[in-house]
């Protein structure tokens, strides 16, 4: 970046371009007929064995769907949900997302989820690469983080694969399913 460059602010909407795309993902706009889709990995325990929602019923899918519909006109815009779809053939294989979490010190989180027979193929860290991407240069962040559980070793491995570095160790930092969880913190700034 230049120095004296202006950066974006984060919830300033005007430049941002979609779809998002990498040599093998599309990373776009939820759309209310990927419902059944997004159910068949929302609704997979193994999928969601470490996230703090699901297995989803029908109506938990829906309502999600619901929800990142409705974010697409907020205004300012700070949480972009997003599809990650296969570019050859434009199968919906999981979701994205990227959130402002703090405007003023330009700070945003990411997160991603696959459906299970996609798992293992490099797509989880192609779409988190993406998302970096997208948080530094379209929304103008300086500090992207994101946790996981410390058992989900292969997200553990998306995150430093994206360049993200452990950043610290959470312990009792959520309480999901009636048990504490710990997670692991990863962060990357925008000058690395």
């Amino acid at each position: 970046a230049t120095v004296g460059a202006r950066h974006p602010r984060p919830g300033d909407t005007m430049a941002i371009n979609f779809p998002l795309q990498t040599d093998r993902l599309i990373l776009r706009e939820f759309v209310e007929k990927d419902i059944p889709a997004v159910h068949c990995y929302a609704s997979d325990p193994e999928v969601v064995r470490y996230m703090a929602w699901g297995p989803n019923t029908e109506r938990d899918t829906r309502d999600a769907v619901k929800r990142w519909l409705a974010e697409q006109a907020s205004e300012p815009r700070l949480s972009f949900s997003l599809a990650i779809v296969l570019r050859a053939g434009e199968h919906l294989i999981g979701s994205c997302s990227i959130r402002v979490s703090d405007q003023e010190s330009r700070a945003g989180h990411i997160g991603y989820c696959l459906n299970r027979d996609y798992w293992g193929r490099g797509y989880a860290t192609e779409a988190a690469r993406a998302l970096v991407t997208f948080g530094f240069g379209q929304l103008g962040l300086h500090r992207i983080f994101a946790t996981c559980d410390p058992r989900n070793l292969a997200s553990a491995r998306v995150l430093e694969k994206a360049g993200m570095r452990r950043e610290g160790h959470l312990r009792e930092h959520k309480r999901i399913r009636g048990e504490w969880r710990d997670s692991y913190l990863y962060a990357i700034l925008e000058h690395e």
